[in-house]
């Protein structure tokens, strides 16, 4: 969770421990962590509902950055979705960070032309 704070990931809506409950709950496989010196350096949470992959808190501690790490840790969660038969991977990305719109841009995933809608069924506040 620290990692996720520090790579402005979270939110107050959100509670990232929930977050990570519910993913090791649900398919723990499909949380890929990065460690490096006993410390977690990246993170990718990985989802699949059988028609669209997904992909949701993608970070890399600011100080390992463009190093290839975030490229690992997607072409690994590419390779599960794969082998899952996974057709097209979704990913959401803030409108103001440029930064992770570049990037997504540089591994090779397109601006889909379509607008993303949220509903709370179940609040973390």
């Amino acid at each position: 969770m620290r990692l996720w704070v520090a790579c402005e990931l979270t939110r107050p809506c959100n509670d990232p421990l929930a977050d990570i409950a519910r993913k090791l709950a649900d398919s723990p496989e499909s949380f890929l962590v990065a460690e490096a010196d006993g410390a977690v350096v990246g993170t990718v949470m990985v989802g699949y509902d059988g028609h669209r992959g997904w992909i949701n808190y993608l970070a890399v501690d600011p100080t390992r950055q463009r190093r290839g790490l975030g490229r690992e840790l997607m072409s690994a969660a590419e390779a599960l979705l794969l082998e899952a038969g996974c057709p097209k991977i979704n990913l959401q990305v803030r409108d103001g960070n440029a930064a992770a719109r570049g990037f997504y841009e540089a591994i090779g995933y397109r601006l889909d032309p379509v607008v993303s809608y949220g509903k709370r069924l179940i609040p973390d506040e």
